[in-house]
């Protein structure tokens, strides 16, 4: 067993991950003061907060250089790439 001490409470051991005790890991918004040290965690851009959504669609068909432009300028702001509205590539 670990001799170590919650990094929240400071009073009990830790039994729980990210260093927490199991009273301080269930009580409500602890858990997320305290990354995850696991290298199994998801991390990364958009996992811990969503991406805000892309502001306006684009009439730009798929793989064309302008709908790259629209997914580059997207993801320099940090909105989502995808937009519902986008057109689908219906070329006809």
């Amino acid at each position: 067993m670990s001799d170590k001490i919650c990094q929240h409470c400071m009073k009990r051991k830790v039994n729980r991950p990210r260093g927490l005790c199991w009273g301080c890991w269930y009580t409500p918004g602890v858990r997320d003061l305290y990354p995850s040290t696991s290298k199994f965690a998801r991390q990364g851009v958009g996992v811990t907060a969503p991406l805000a959504g892309a502001t306006r669609p684009t009439a730009a068909h798929p793989g064309t250089p302008e709908k790259l432009e629209v997914l580059e300028a997207r993801a320099g702001r940090g909105e989502a790439l995808w937009h519902a509205g986008d057109s689908g590539g219906d070329l006809s």
